[in-house]
């Protein structure tokens, strides 16, 4: 019996040895999947959606120079595509704003017009009132020098003092109504000076109600297809819309020439540039590709719709060809752009960790797997170009073999965490 446990602890022994040898040599065993490094052909694209447009377009703009600083109302427009001839109205605005500031002009220019006729008869009146006291006056001062009481003879001192006072103060009297009649004269016409600011004021309100009314349509400038102004965060333009002067609404574009106005997501923005190639299709004819290369992307990315947290950033497509047949404006499209295309020694993303912030991969030598640091280029969701730090034809681990499948199946945090990145 003591031997039949004494060879049970043995062979446990031997076990738990043999078990720690397997863990400690786990870089070498058979079972981690591996992957040769080779160069081959790295494509990353992106894929974005949007609108044909014309390069070259007339655009129909709110009209400007009405004399209203506030906006102008959509009371009609031509539905968007609408084929239109030199001539032809395209946009109607409603008058109500301005016919009523005409009828407010008018008002106030009749008020204005009546104010200035009654303080004319007033300041007249008021005028020749005080042109009468100076004529009094002057009578008065002549009547009193001329019968003054002078000969001493005749009249007592305090007579003739008397009659000295009185001259003094037909003096004053006189001296009295001419300055009142200077200011009166004065004050008639600045009353009417302000009133005749008020009536040009008026006029002007007239001039610019006028205006506003005779330029209440925009007109098509040429033959061609109108097509509606697109904005980022806005609808196209409808009756009831408010657009201030000077703001797109339309444009007749010259179908020569067309290109893609197309948005990507932020996320997948990074390393766009000028000049990179691109594929194009028209949604209703998917069997069709167009080339093109990038020729513009924004600076910043924005949201598409007013209060979307997701921003896009607006790239513009340069077709290598314009196939009038098939390209209208508008039309909706569909766009692979091409950010990065090379032959590079590329690997699976899920052979490469991070470890203490640092890329890494396991590279199989003789003594087994060993960690090598590596830089990192550019990476698709499942693959991702080594930069440096791997040679062509090295042999990786496909996944961490420091651990073996259950600790990884189980749902080690760090590992998926690293393996993630």
């Amino acid at each position: 019996m003591k031997r039949a446990v004494i060879a049970l602890a043995v062979l446990a022994a031997l076990g738990l040895a043999t078990a720690r040898v397997l863990r400690g040599a786990g870089v070498r065993r058979d079972d981690v999947a591996t992957y040769t490094v080779g160069k081959h052909s790295f494509v990353r694209r992106v894929t974005a959606e949007g609108n044909l447009r014309a390069v070259n377009a007339t655009r129909l703009l709110t009209p400007r120079g009405t004399g209203r600083m506030g906006p102008m109302k959509i009371a009609w427009l031509v539905p968007d595509g609408t084929l239109v001839k030199k001539g032809d109205v395209v946009v109607r605005f409603d008058p109500s704003e301005p016919e009523k500031q005409l009828r407010d002009g008018k008002s106030d220019l009749a008020s204005a017009s009546a104010r200035l006729r009654e303080e004319s008869i007033k300041s007249g009146a008021a005028v020749a009132g005080r042109n009468t006291d100076a004529m009094l006056a002057r009578d008065e001062l002549e009547q009193t020098r001329r019968f003054q009481s002078k000969d001493q003879t005749i009249f007592s001192r305090n007579q003739i003092i008397e009659s000295e006072i009185d001259e003094h103060l037909a003096a004053a009297k006189q001296v009295h109504a001419e300055s009142a009649k200077q200011i009166e004269g004065r004050l008639a016409r600045s009353n009417a000076a302000v009133v005749g600011v008020e009536r040009q004021k008026a006029e002007l309100a007239i001039a610019h109600a006028q205006a506003a009314l005779s330029s209440m349509e925009i007109v098509a400038p040429s033959d061609g297809i109108v097509v509606l102004e697109r904005g980022w965060l806005s609808p196209l333009p409808k009756p009831g819309d408010s657009m201030w002067p000077g703001q797109p609404v339309a444009q007749i574009p010259v179908l020569d020439d067309m290109e893609a106005q197309v948005y990507v997501l932020e996320i997948d923005g990074s390393g766009l540039a000028e000049n990179q190639p691109a594929e194009v299709v028209i949604e209703a004819r998917p069997e069709h590709v167009y080339p093109g290369k990038i020729k513009s992307v924004d600076r910043l990315a924005q949201p598409r719709q007013q209060g979307s947290p997701v921003q896009y950033f607006g790239v513009v497509v340069r077709l290598a060809a314009t196939d009038r047949e098939a390209m209208k404006p508008g039309q909706r499209v569909r766009a692979a752009l091409v950010l990065d295309q090379q032959d590079a020694l590329v690997v699976p993303r899920e052979a490469v960790i991070n470890r203490d912030s640092k890329n890494v991969v396991y590279r199989r030598t003789a003594a087994g797997f060993e960690p090598a640091v590596v830089e990192l280029g550019p990476a698709t969701s499942g693959r991702v170009v080594i930069a440096k730090g791997l040679a062509e034809g090295d042999v990786i681990a496909l996944r961490d073999p420091t651990h073996d499948r259950d600790q990884l199946g189980s749902g080690s945090g760090s590992a998926q965490a690293e393996r993630a990145r």
